[in-house]
């Protein structure tokens, strides 16, 4: 069995939101949850280390970074009703950015096949120029600048399951077209963006795919998307690699949204994505936490991710093709 590499680090507890959805016990639920499950084992596990702030500055402005550097040295601050800067944030999500540019290192590198940044504070809904959403810096999208300007990509895919649409990754890679953009997400809903027209302007025009799904939506209608559309949109693309904004919001015991997602619907979007990954860009495939807030959900959820990426199962073309048709 090939195991996943993971980031992980309890320093990211000390990203201090107070009594807030998107707590330090997230991290705290993780790791009783791999505990109980034994997949920390002889399993590799990184301790991340910061992205270098020019790093950051790739995707976001200079001033946007230096502002949550000083509200964090200040003492901290609300951003916005749902977005809190402690004393510890801008080094914590340094901390998180880097932690999703180490996991793209591990699998280019060859060091590991897949990797999971277990990270907070989560990044998917910081624009250009705005922290917002619980989210300070965009982990994913600090990481794909990083795998195009660093490591010589040409193509990364990024496929979003977070419930709330990524109205930040999407506006960085709005005219990009070396990054293809796939969001499944509750619409209407926060933060109002995600309409299916929306699909990216200039020269990335068509590299962004929103796939709005209405509140209520269960396992049947996620395994639709990801057959009719996401798999398709993958495929064209041909990506040298696949980073997912993985957020578990959308399962049914989430408080924060109303999708109706099993646990095992997760085992099965991981499943597809792993296919995905190993028929278009030799297996490459990283994965970066981003939402979920039901303690036990999310905890159960990343550890069946975990159990179906750690499967080396060897299928053949016939088999996956198959596969992307399984009922979720």
């Amino acid at each position: 069995m090939e195991t996943t590499a993971l980031i992980w680090s309890t320093e990211y507890q000390r990203h201090d939101t107070g009594a807030h959805p998107e707590s330090p016990e997230r991290i705290g639920a993780l790791e009783r949850a791999l505990t109980t499950a034994g997949m920390f084992g002889d399993r590799e596990v990184y301790a991340p280390q910061p992205a270098p702030v020019e790093a950051v500055t790739a995707v976001h402005s200079p001033a946007m970074v230096e502002w949550v550097r000083r509200m964090s040295e200040n003492g901290g601050a609300w951003v916005d009703p749902d977005t809190f800067v402690s004393p510890d944030s801008y080094d914590v999500a340094l901390l998180a950015a880097g932690g999703a540019m180490q996991a793209v290192d591990l699998v280019l590198e060859g060091d590991a096949q897949r990797a999971f940044a277990l990270v907070r504070p989560p990044g998917h809904h910081a624009e250009p120029n705005r922290a917002m959403g619980f989210c300070l810096f965009n982990n994913v999208a600090v990481a794909a600048r990083d795998a195009i300007e660093r490591h010589g990509l040409q193509r990364v895919a990024i496929i979003d399951w977070d419930v709330h649409h990524g109205n930040g990754t999407q506006a960085i890679f709005w005219e990009d077209p070396a990054v293809l953009f796939v969001s499944l997400h509750q619409y209407p809903f926060y933060p109002g963006s995600g309409a299916r027209h929306e699909r990216g302007a200039g020269a990335g025009e068509g590299f962004t795919v929103n796939v709005p799904l209405p509140a209520g939506s269960g396992d049947d209608a996620y395994r639709a998307a990801l057959s009719d559309v996401v798999s398709p949109a993958v495929a064209a693309f041909e990506p040298q690699m696949i980073i997912v904004s993985a957020g578990f919001d959308a399962h049914g015991d989430d408080p924060l949204a109303q999708m109706r997602l099993s646990t095992n619907a997760f085992r099965e979007m991981a499943r597809v994505t792993h296919e995905l990954a190993k028929q278009h860009c030799e297996g490459r495939l990283v994965l970066v936490l981003e939402g979920g807030y039901n303690l036990t959900a999310l905890g159960e959820s990343v550890v069946a991710v975990l159990e179906v990426l750690d499967r080396d199962n060897g299928s053949s073309d016939d088999d996956r093709q198959g596969h992307l048709a399984s009922p979720l």
